[in-house]
């Protein structure tokens, strides 16, 4: 019987595959994966980004095989055998309950894909084979959902997880942009076991690795600014979003159903049954133009949430204001994308001279230049548009006065048939 195999990958080369990750990969809920790509819409934009949560789960898995090698080595940690099993197979299976096309089904109000990656462990084939791993799906969630406790937890999910560095150098490579060349090979050797402020041990930083982190926190605002929030991208996301709303309001699509599809074989049952035009549109990339498009930078500091975290109110306010501005409901768009983590911290830093600090919050800016700039920086990635399939005026004050009006009055306004633009 074969003990490994070895995959050729653009980005690391080699990736060795040992017999727990030879014994899950070509069950149909790990192949699915094939067919479910990583950036959505972005080929819209950047052709080269069609390559697939697979690539990324080996890219994952690959990591940390090396990173758990490395804090062996260095004696950092004893991992036992069981345990090592266990830890790959969350890295390997970490999106294993994605839904297609990215993140866009999440913001459009369905549940998150990690409270989805249960159905996908507990399907039959993939439960059987962990089960003869002796790592059944109750054993690899908490890891995948990021409530273990365990020493090296943040392996799997954490500040410097290795789904960051895969996707961030992974998406960078494939779109052809230079925004996301990361020194993995310095972050994993600076690596290493100490105790949180609550005396828990967990994964840490060492301070050699202070230079490379920041790069990889520069990494993510500039990938996020020029390629994940892309206005093209975002337009197709909104239209992506409305379109399967439509889909499900209607019955013409389950959630369920949804959640274990694949990029493709979604969008052709969209086309199947769309009413709305918008699913063909998108084939044809005939996308929603900006008719505004402001930087977060130009409105307040405090911006209410709604926008992006109520998706039932949005829907609403969109349909409202078209109507106002004498278009059809479904023909405009407000996009008002949020990440609030985006260059967030929260890891122990070991110190040269031994000494455990903890980089998170303000504490972080003590020993990094961006954390000083963070909000700012997340500030000048966000921006505000609203995009129609019509051309229209839109009054760039009234959509600002209504993003920055709080979620309860927002509501009460459309509640009693009140003008949103006035």
């Amino acid at each position: 019987m074969t003990r490994f195999e070895v995959v050729r990958d653009p980005l690391w080369n080699n990736i060795r595959l040992d017999p727990e990750a030879l014994a899950v990969v070509d069950t149909a809920a790990v192949q699915r994966l094939r067919y479910v790509r990583q950036l959505g819409h972005a080929f819209l934009v950047y052709p080269g980004a069609t390559h697939s949560r697979f690539e990324h789960a080996l890219g994952a898995y690959h990591l940390a095989r090396r990173l758990l090698a490395q804090v062996e080595d260095a004696g950092d940690a004893r991992v036992e055998p069981a345990d090592r099993v266990r830890l790959k197979l969350a890295a390997l299976l970490h999106d294993i309950g994605h839904y297609p096309f990215s993140h866009a089904l999440e913001e459009a109000g369905l549940p998150h894909h990690e409270v989805l990656a249960g159905r996908q462990l507990a399907s039959d084939g993939l439960a059987q084979r962990l089960a003869e791993l002796d790592a059944p799906a109750e054993r690899l969630l908490p890891l995948i959902q990021g409530t273990a406790r365990e020493p090296l937890a943040g392996l799997v999910s954490g500040s410097l997880d290795v789904d960051k560095l895969d996707y961030l150098s992974r998406d960078a490579w494939m779109c052809g942009v230079p925004y996301g060349v990361i020194d993995v090979d310095r972050l994993l050797t600076s690596l290493t076991i100490a105790s949180d402020p609550d005396g828990r041990r967990t994964l840490a930083l060492h301070e050699k690795g202070l230079a490379a982190l920041e790069s990889l926190l520069f990494a993510k605002y500039q990938m996020y600014r020029n390629v994940y929030w892309h206005h093209a991208v975002r337009s197709a996301t909104a239209m992506f979003k409305r379109l399967v709303r439509r889909a499900i309001a209607t019955a013409q699509l389950e959630p369920a159903a949804v959640a274990v599809a694949t990029d493709d074989g979604l969008i052709h049952d969209l086309m199947q049954r769309d009413t709305t035009g918008l699913a063909r549109r998108l084939r044809e990339r005939r996308l929603a133009k900006r008719a505004l498009d402001l930087p977060a930078t130009e409105l307040p500091a405090a911006t209410p949430g709604w926008p992006g975290e109520d998706p039932d109110l949005l829907e609403q306010v969109e349909d409202r204001l078209a109507l106002e501005l004498h278009l059809e409901p479904g023909e405009l768009f407000l996009d008002f994308p949020a990440k609030a983590d985006m260059l967030a911290l929260e890891l122990p830093l070991v110190k040269r001279d031994g000494t455990v600090t903890h980089l998170a919050g303000a504490a972080a800016a003590a020993h990094l230049g961006l954390p000083r700039v963070a909000a700012e920086l997340y500030r000048s990635a966000r921006r505000l548009r609203v995009f129609v399939l019509r051309d229209v005026a839109v009054p760039a004050h009234a959509i600002v006065d209504l993003v920055m009006a709080p979620r309860e009055e927002v509501a009460a306004r459309v509640a009693a048939d009140r003008a949103l633009v006035r």
